[in-house]
């Protein structure tokens, strides 16, 4: 049975590629196929094949499928800034009814796992007064919900799946990414974490010296998506 799954996080840079393909990894190592799509990336560098981005890259090299790279990543932008405004600088317009069937394609390929990863956290701005999360209402998917572990993440963790919650769909689960291994009262912050977020943590991730992709499937649990193992 397919499977299917949208990937935020709490804000940006805190390691929702990161976690994105480990879990990918982890279906992988278990015998599940897998593919996945960032639509919507910028920080991306120029190459002999036009730009690239070094998370859909990641995510590229976990997906057991044979993806295009433009199939995962169709809207590439150079500037390492919010996407709608990499956008708005290239003379493209972001919008959920571009998105959409790009994502589709890539979901109807029918692997046992997927995934598409969201830009940032839930209320990245694309056009209008479109958001990227209207692209995951769109496409009815249950979120997975990756919380950099530091100071303030309580909040913004709450805050998030509430509007998660609010926009009618359901945190499948959520990982504890640790990006500050130095957060104080580290113990205690993970534990207010699993009360107040009424979803299965999928693993905690501590600070690793290497977090390849195997490295981090090692810390996850697909279990409580309840993906058939």
């Amino acid at each position: 049975m397919s499977q299917a799954f949208f990937v935020t996080g709490t804000d940006t840079e805190i390691g929702k590629t990161t976690i994105a393909a480990g879990l990918l990894h982890a279906a992988r190592s278990v015998g599940l196929s897998t593919a996945a799509a960032k639509p919507v990336a910028s920080g991306c560098v120029a190459t002999a094949e036009g730009l690239r981005n070094d998370d859909a890259l990641a995510l590229l090299a976990q997906c057991s499928l044979a993806l295009d790279y433009a199939e995962v990543n169709p809207f590439a932008f150079a500037p390492a800034i919010a996407p709608h405004l990499a956008a708005r600088e290239a003379g493209v317009e972001l919008s959920v009814a571009q998105l959409l069937p790009t994502v589709q394609r890539v979901l109807q390929r029918g692997a046992d796992f997927s995934l598409v990863e969201g830009a940032g956290g839930w209320r990245v701005p694309l056009t209008g007064a479109e958001n990227l999360s209207d692209l995951a209402v769109a496409l009815n998917l249950p979120v997975v919900l990756v919380v950099g572990v530091r100071l303030g993440c309580i909040n913004h963790a709450v805050l998030s799946m509430e509007a998660i919650e609010r926009d009618g769909l359901r945190v499948a689960g959520w990982v504890a990414n640790i990006v500050d291994a130095q957060t104080s009262r580290l113990e205690e912050n993970l534990a207010t974490l699993a009360e107040r977020l009424a979803a299965p943590c999928l693993g905690r991730v501590p600070r690793l010296p290497q977090a390849t992709a195997e490295a981090v499937a090692a810390h996850l649990d697909l279990r409580p998506l309840g993906v058939a193992l």
